[in-house]
């Protein structure tokens, strides 16, 4: 099987074109290789379709005359498709202006992509994220300590904005299929050179921590890992529904930000799934989670699972100003407001 014809039919079946041929699917290219792929086997796939796509081209403008060269090789790509094109640039007011840090710019390029496809009405943003990205994720996730949902990597599937998904058809086909195809079709595509530096960790498990696992242990290490994504995003599934219904069972929201649990209901469940449901809580309240470790879901799950002691009264503070105190049966959870600054008038 030709290599055109391995990397299009995983493609088809990943993502069928009776799903999105008829609506309008915004495509993130950067003009490496993936996007680059997944733009021409979208084109090749849509067939007769009523809807169209659409390219975004988001120009970081962090590798001067490199980035500057991308977006030329993507407007010129696009033109010769016949692919409408919208490109933004971080140097622009309201793209991330003055923002140099990597989550910054991710940021700034998710919302010039959700805002793109508002103005264009896509049902759908579609980006080149591959198997060997989501083994390169779980990799990094293991090694920086994660857990069921880290273990799950990329999603192929999320909500973007309401009424927009954000889709990752490609997270079955291998970056060494999508070169094959690129070679096969006889297209070229842009090389970012940054992601070569070792000094980036992302770059260090792609570059020598997979490659040493390929040809020393299992050389189909990439596969093995993203099944072990899917095995977990099933789990973590499975997992998230079961504390959602005791959460309905066990929480009741007093005000926004002060929240009751019933630690009676949970007192027979499992320390995980205690921990799971207090992450439920903290995702319906919409608290920040970026600073609670394991170890402080730890203490509170331990607040949680203590024995009742009569009129005694715990008390701790959680990463976002989050009191909890436990009384009886009953945990409080109660966003403390953040102080006023000082004034040195």
């Amino acid at each position: 099987m030709s290599g055109s014809s391995v990397f299009e039919r995983k493609l088809i079946l990943a993502w069928p074109p009776p799903v999105w041929q008829d609506v309008t699917v915004l495509v993130a290219v950067s003009g490496g290789p993936d996007s680059v792929a997944l733009l021409r086997g979208l084109a090749q796939a849509g067939g007769q379709g009523v809807g169209q796509l659409t390219a975004a081209h988001f120009n970081h403008g962090v590798r001067g005359a490199q980035a500057a060269a991308d977006e030329a090789f993507v407007v010129e790509l696009c033109r010769r498709l016949r692919i409408a094109c919208q490109v933004g640039r971080a140097g622009e007011p309201g793209k991330g202006a003055g923002l140099r840090g990597e989550a910054d710019l991710r940021a700034a390029r998710y919302q010039f992509l959700s805002e793109t496809a508002r103005q264009v009405g896509a049902r759908y943003v579609a980006s080149g994220h591959t198997a060997d990205d989501q083994a390169e994720t779980v990799l990094h996730r293991i090694v920086r300590g994660t857990g069921i949902a880290g273990l799950a990597g990329i999603r192929q599937h999320r909500q973007l904005i309401p009424g927009v998904s954000l889709v990752r058809p490609l997270l079955t086909v291998s970056r060494r299929e999508v070169l094959d195809y690129l070679a096969a079709i006889g297209q070229p595509y842009r090389e970012d050179q940054s992601n070569a530096d070792p000094r980036f960790t992302r770059n260090r498990i792609r570059h020598e921590l997979l490659p040493h696992l390929a040809a020393s242990y299992n050389p189909g290490v990439v596969g093995a890992v993203t099944r072990l994504a899917a095995l977990a995003g099933e789990a973590q599934e499975l997992v998230a529904g079961l504390a959602e219904d005791l959460a309905d069972k066990c929480v009741t929201a007093e005000a926004p930000g002060d929240v009751a649990v019933d630690c009676a209901v949970l007192a027979a469940a499992p320390r995980f799934l205690v921990r799971e449901v207090l992450l439920a809580v903290w995702r319906r309240q919409g608290w920040t989670r970026q600073a609670m470790s394991f170890e402080r879901w730890e203490e509170l799950a331990g607040l949680v699972l203590a024995p009742p002691a009569g009129s005694f009264v715990s008390k701790q503070v959680f990463p976002g100003s989050i009191a909890a105190s436990r009384e009886g049966r009953v945990l409080r959870l109660l966003a403390v407001p953040a102080p006023p600054p000082k004034s040195f008038s």
